[in-house]
């Protein structure tokens, strides 16, 4: 998935405004202004259409843990982590919404897909691990898909 269709599935499911995203951004300490999240929000077949860029979209995905959670003072700021891949997203998404393994396997089976707890595992490995699996589109999106109320 790109960039753009997270950020805007996400907004869809956190079902906030514009003006709302920013803010959730600027939780990461990262500006954006109204035009860059407007072009960002829009179909690549649309005018006007910017590509969201990994930075953007580490902060956003760090913006959302903080606006979902908290900000834990005693804790440094969290560190971005680049590229973004469907993994990153999905291990933000899981913290921000406090979700467990269960939680997550229940999501993907309402879209009619099958996920053993081992193999969700193996999506929050690090990429050097043996097991390490990499989060495909179609998973992320059901998982986006079910999370959405």
């Amino acid at each position: 998935m790109t960039h753009n269709d997270v950020l805007r599935s996400v907004r869809y499911l956190l079902n906030v405004s514009d003006a709302k995203l920013i803010e959730i951004i600027n939780l990461a300490d990262y500006e954006v202004t109204p035009e860059e999240m407007h072009a960002f929000l829009k179909r690549e077949e649309e005018e006007g259409y910017e590509p969201c860029g990994h930075e953007v979209m580490a902060h956003f995905l760090n913006g959302v843990v903080t606006y979902k959670r908290g900000r834990d003072e005693t804790r440094p700021p969290q560190p971005i982590e680049v590229p973004v891949t469907n993994n990153t997203v999905l291990k933000k998404l899981r913290v921000a919404f406090a979700l467990k393994d269960g939680d997550i396997i229940t999501l993907i089976e309402k879209s009619g897909l099958q996920i053993s707890k081992t193999e969700l595992g193996a999506f929050f490995r690090r990429p050097d691990h043996r097991n390490y699996r990499e989060c495909g589109d179609q998973f992320l999106r059901n998982f986006l898909k079910g999370l959405t109320p």
